[in-house]
């Protein structure tokens, strides 16, 4: 299912922010982004996301921005300071000249300012809960765009049900109309065949074209479809299965078809039934 979610809490450290995008994927795929001093909380994040969602690729992106304003957020290298003044201090008795050092060269040289006054272990308890609200969020997302995706589902439905109720009433009319071609086609042979066995045959060729199996199967399998739109566990699999079925039962009522009415109803079956595979990809 499409959707997006975002939270974001302030700490006294800095600012944490979630922001996970899900799309369409048969399984659930997930695939996280945590700054390297939150790489701990990998795998409670994987299982928090397991417990919640069954099916899409899941994207999570973690940043946390350290607030410098914040007391605590920073610290100096003490150690690292006085190495860079020994060294300065060395250099000036080596070329006995005056160093051009100054305090904000020190400050801007890479590891002197660290983070080592943050507590990770708070900000890693915080993230997590975090997540809860962010999952939260993307839920109520996917929900509405599911509940748009059913609409959708139900009005091809609909469509699909009004197809097969035009079959239906034309069946008596098509069979009744293939029979008499067919016995006109044998009316110069009837003399010369045995009447039992002309009959035989017609009643085995008719049954051979008969399509009403294949429109209380359609029927069922959207009976079926339509109670699956008011579960609420993952049903993407399940009508992916139903559409495969249904698209079989079009395939064969196109093949058996002896009038153009049933040809084209077969056609538009099988536009209708690829609009709802299309779209039930995004359905848990």
């Amino acid at each position: 299912m499409t959707a997006f979610s975002s939270s974001d809490i302030s700490t006294n450290w800095g600012q944490l922010t979630w922001e996970i995008r899900s799309v369409n994927h048969r399984y659930l795929d997930i695939s996280l982004r945590l700054p390297e001093p939150l790489r701990r909380i990998e795998e409670d994040i994987r299982e928090k996301i397991n417990t919640r969602l069954a099916r899409g690729k899941i994207d999570c992106y973690l940043r946390f921005q350290i607030d410098r304003n914040e007391p605590g957020a920073m610290s100096i290298n003490n150690k690292l300071v006085d190495r860079i003044a020994e060294m300065s201090n060395e250099l000036e008795k080596r070329l006995h000249e005056s160093s051009s050092i100054g305090v904000t060269d020190i400050l801007n040289w890479p590891g002197v300012i660290t983070d080592e006054g943050i507590d990770y272990e708070t900000l890693a308890t915080d993230a997590v809960k975090l997540l809860d609200d962010t999952l939260e969020g993307l839920i109520r997302n996917r929900q509405r765009e599911g509940d748009r995706l059913a609409m959708m589902v139900k009005e091809r439905l609909n469509g699909i049900e009004e197809q097969v109720d035009i079959v239906r009433s034309i069946l008596p009319e098509v069979m009744a109309a293939f029979r008499k071609r067919l016995e006109q086609r044998l009316s110069d042979f009837k003399d010369s065949l045995d009447p039992v066995r002309l009959e035989q045959e017609l009643v085995i060729f008719a049954s051979k074209s008969d399509v009403a199996e294949e429109l209380d199967r359609l029927q069922s399998h959207i009976t079926e479809a339509r109670r699956a739109l008011t579960s609420d566990r993952p049903v993407g699999r399940r009508l992916d299965f139903l559409m495969q079925e249904m698209n079989r039962e079009a395939n064969t009522l196109g093949s058996k078809s002896s009038d153009i009415r049933i040809t084209n109803v077969s056609i538009e079956l099988k536009v209708l039934i690829e609009q709802i595979r299309e779209q039930i990809q995004n359905i848990e």
